[in-house]
């Protein structure tokens, strides 16, 4: 059986995410422990006791997320169960590509942790408050939400950001285009279309500036070739060179998550089991409206860890 261990993006977070892991695991807590030493912070307090609203920050979100995901990575490791012995590819998705790189060895923890709390700043600084908005088009595939974001964009940016799943494609941009494409969206068939509760119009090109912010932080960091390859957001096929992962890794702030197409790839390379790895189910349920063949576990927490180990 060929497995691909996945990694979870901004919207899977809540309070109290990873506790249990950190209790059970010493090798899980030392990832939140390390996290808190790179930023200079206390933030597993805020992951574990903090308010949702502090927590759901770009800033915030995106290191938490990081640090969940791998201390339940760490904690599989402890029972045996390791990225380089039980993954032949790792993928994740928007925020979840640092974790997924942190897993094959490509970034070092803190370096990640790091990063993400420049991303996430970027990310929110790029476009003034109210300015931009991301919208979920339910119902349409992604050729027929990407006609929507044009048509409505009108001089304005409007762009398929996250091309989720067969039914759910994110379009983002200009606050006035993407209302315009909620519009256009129910007149072309979609079942729903709806704001979504984000701070920032993430994936297009409104976010040209943390793009080059992200450029200017990944040449201070070192990245090794991963121990498997990574299916990467913004080509939807695998990578295993550093030097194309540090480019990507700036391309994925602009560019659409293509989630997709990358679990149809990873059903191409082989893979017929996804773990995701970290916070919630979402993507888990995105893979089983891909691809039904693919058989699919969501290891967030203590009790996962065990029943993995079980099934193994």
């Amino acid at each position: 059986m060929s497995r691909a261990f996945v990694f979870p993006g901004q919207g899977a977070q809540t309070i109290g995410m990873g506790r249990d892991l950190a209790d059970s695991y010493p090798a899980a807590r030392a990832v939140f422990d390390e996290v808190d030493e790179a930023l200079g912070e206390n933030l597993s307090r805020l992951i574990w006791e903090g308010e949702a609203e502090a927590l759901t920050l770009t800033a915030n979100a995106q290191p938490a997320l990081m640090a969940t995901s791998i201390a339940a990575l760490r904690a599989l490791g402890a029972e045996g169960i390791t990225v380089s012995d039980h993954a032949a590819y790792v993928a994740g998705h928007s925020l979840g590509e640092y974790s997924a790189l942190v897993a094959a060895g490509s970034l070092t923890l803190a370096d990640a942790a790091r990063l993400l709390r420049i991303r996430g700043e970027a990310m929110q600084s790029a476009v003034p408050v109210g300015v931009g908005a991301m919208a979920a088009l339910l119902g349409l595939g992604f050729e027929d939400a990407r006609a929507v974001a044009e048509e409505a964009a009108q001089g304005e940016i409007c762009q398929a950001a996250n091309d989720n799943d067969p039914g759910q494609v994110v379009v983002s941009g200009h606050k006035g285009a993407v209302d315009r494409a909620l519009v256009i969206a129910k007149e072309r068939g979609a079942k729903r279309a709806l704001l979504l509760p984000v701070s920032a119009p993430f994936h297009c090109d409104l976010m040209a500036p943390a793009a080059r912010a992200m450029a200017e932080a990944l040449d201070d960091v070192e990245i090794a070739d991963p121990i498997v390859p990574l299916v990467a957001n913004v080509t939807a096929d695998a990578v295993s060179d550093a030097t194309t992962i540090r480019s990507l890794l700036v391309d994925q702030v602009t560019g659409s998550v293509r989630w997709r197409e990358s679990v149809g790839r990873l059903a191409e390379l082989g893979v017929t089991e996804i773990w995701e790895i970290g916070a919630g189910k979402a993507l888990s349920g995105m893979v089983k409206r891909i691809n039904r063949e693919v058989e699919t576990r969501a290891v967030g927490t203590a009790a996962d860890v065990a029943a993995a180990k079980e099934a193994l």
